[in-house]
């Protein structure tokens, strides 16, 4: 996968996510933007939630348990604009029994977007010189 983030203006960025969708990231006006899309931290929260509801979903059918539209919360702390704590709150139906509960709560923590904020991924910098 190959994600590239080009400047506009100001702090807004188009971000191409494999030519298949494009976004735009911003800052709000008290960062120094315009807010003319979400902040990239916002995304990052907004991955988590989406990737722990999709997980946790996937498991539940392959399991053949029902368990209706998941709703995934995510709060986010943060020390000096840097996010530092997550608190995901996953939504069952209560259907489930406490096992089927206990085991998607085991599951959601195996989502990829959790193993990345857990530490499990390194993330290495480089620099690209363009010919001018």
């Amino acid at each position: 996968m190959r994600i590239s983030a080009r400047r506009i203006e100001g702090l807004a960025h188009e971000v191409d996510l494999e030519g298949s969708h494009v976004l735009v990231v911003d800052e709000p006006p008290d960062r120094g933007g315009t807010d003319t899309g979400p902040r990239p931290t916002q995304l990052l929260a907004a991955s988590l939630a989406g990737c722990t509801a999709i997980t946790v979903e996937m498991y539940a059918e392959r399991k053949g348990w029902d368990v209706g539209k998941v709703e995934v919360d995510v709060d986010v702390s943060y020390d000096h604009h840097v996010p530092d704590h997550f608190r995901v709150a996953l939504h069952l139906p209560g259907e489930l029994d406490e096992e089927q509960r206990r085991r998607l709560l085991v599951i959601a923590e195996k989502c990829p977007v959790h193993k990345v904020l857990a530490g499990e991924a390194k993330v290495t910098v480089s620099e690209r010189v363009d010919a001018a």
